[in-house]
């Protein structure tokens, strides 16, 4: 058994939210473009991805987020618009967007890399923005097809939910995809 596991720590998104995500994915799809699709039950919105982590550490991570769970409130959250990581000329990541309580997201995320880095684990250099990956492009791309496909979503917003229990999971890459497992769950 290996002494180390892949891991990250995120949001699980409600079936309703899921459902609305499935039809902006299979409008991305209907264009064939060349990407791998994230399975829909893997859809989610992560907060840190750590890597690779020692089985040891795995309680002082899911410390480090019961700490920050302490001093935060469950966020309201939609579904808005779609686009691409990192720009429309040389596309890698398809994604929507959030809207809500953007700034309380990103005040518990910025608490979690605080924690963490106080651990040593390092801080994500680019600025955090929530998303939720639809697909990682594999080949090139027709930008305008792409830029089309976007504009369709521009004003789309899904229903609201309530982001209230942070996840700690563990990431298996496998040929089918990535399989994940919850270690942790801690509510808000």
């Amino acid at each position: 058994m290996p002494d180390t596991i892949r891991t990250f720590i995120a949001f699980k998104l409600p079936k309703n939210i899921i459902s609305s995500i499935s039809e902006i994915q299979n409008r991305f799809k209907s264009y064939a473009f060349k990407a791998r699709w994230v399975n829909l039950e893997n859809i989610h919105l992560t907060l840190k991805f750590l890597g690779d982590i020692n089985y040891t550490d795995i309680e002082k991570v899911s410390e480090a987020i019961i700490d920050v769970v302490n001093s935060h409130t469950p966020v309201s959250l939609a579904v808005k618009g779609a686009g691409v990581f990192p720009g429309i000329k040389r596309p890698r990541v398809i994604w929507v967007g959030l809207t809500g309580e953007i700034e309380k997201l990103v005040g518990i995320q910025n608490d979690i890399e605080e924690n963490l880095e106080k651990l040593g684990f390092p801080r994500e250099k680019r600025p955090f923005r929530g998303h939720l990956t639809l697909g990682r492009i594999k080949g090139k791309i027709n930008p305008k097809k792409l830029l089309d496909v976007i504009k369709k979503f521009e004003k789309f917003e899904s229903k609201l939910f309530i982001a209230d229990r942070i996840f700690l999971f563990k990431s298996e890459l496998k040929s089918t995809g990535s399989i994940y497992t919850e270690l942790k769950s801690i509510s808000l």
